[in-house]
């Protein structure tokens, strides 16, 4: 049975819960890689496994630059940088042995499980801050779950779609659902994909929606 929706970026703590169990089930996949596997493509355009991983571990790192600021009532972006500061991060990590993407990880990924914790303590505040992003530091831990759960899937190493966690689903199903209408390129596909969803016909083989995020 379908959990009923929960707003997960309204409700930190709860995010925390699911985002700490995702980041265990994460570690203990990739922890027996191979260097042949770390190098091998994932199942997004461009990116090895590895590139998957160093992102990762730099959006976590992302995550913990932000709330940390938050407490100190600092906005504060994930990426001071930039869109660049992100690639050339990544561009370079991906290289890196096996045993130190997985350990880069681990670490990063305990760091921001420590700022989630005293962000906990302090009551999620300064929700006014954005540091860049849409979304205050409440939403913080929704977004790094999102990140985990489609990354891990991205792998392509055995995690996939059909593993994401109901309370997962059950949040960031709709809010997909909410972009759809800016993804549709034309009024013939906002009317195809319309009678689909209402359950008149069936979607063409080619039908595509403009890329997400």
């Amino acid at each position: 049975m379908a959990s009923a929706p929960v707003d997960l970026a309204a409700e930190p703590d709860r995010s925390v819960e699911l985002c700490v169990a995702a980041h265990g089930r994460l570690l203990a996949e990739v922890a027996g890689l191979s260097e042949a596997q770390v190098r091998a493509p994932s199942l997004l355009p461009d990116w090895s496994v590895g590139h998957v991983l160093t992102h990762l571990a730099r959006n976590a790192d992302g995550h913990a630059r932000r709330l940390a600021g938050a407490l100190r009532g600092e906005d504060v972006p994930r990426y001071p940088g930039g869109r660049e500061q992100r690639a050339e991060e990544i561009e370079a990590g991906a290289a890196r042995s096996v045993r130190t993407i997985v350990d880069d990880l681990a670490a990063s990924q305990a760091a921001l499980e420590e700022v989630f914790r005293a962000s906990g303590a302090a009551g999620w505040p300064n929700e006014h801050l954005r540091g860049h992003d849409q979304y205050g530091p409440r939403a913080c831990p929704a977004h790094r779950l999102r990140e985990v759960e489609m990354h891990h899937a991205d792998l392509g190493v055995g995690y996939g779609p059909l593993d994401w966690p109901e309370d997962y689903v059950a949040w960031d199903l709709g809010v997909l659902l909410a972009t759809v209408p800016q993804r549709l390129a034309t009024p013939e596909d906002r009317r195809v994909f319309m009678a689909w969803l209402a359950g008149r016909g069936g979607l063409p083989a080619d039908f595509r929606l403009a890329p997400w995020g």
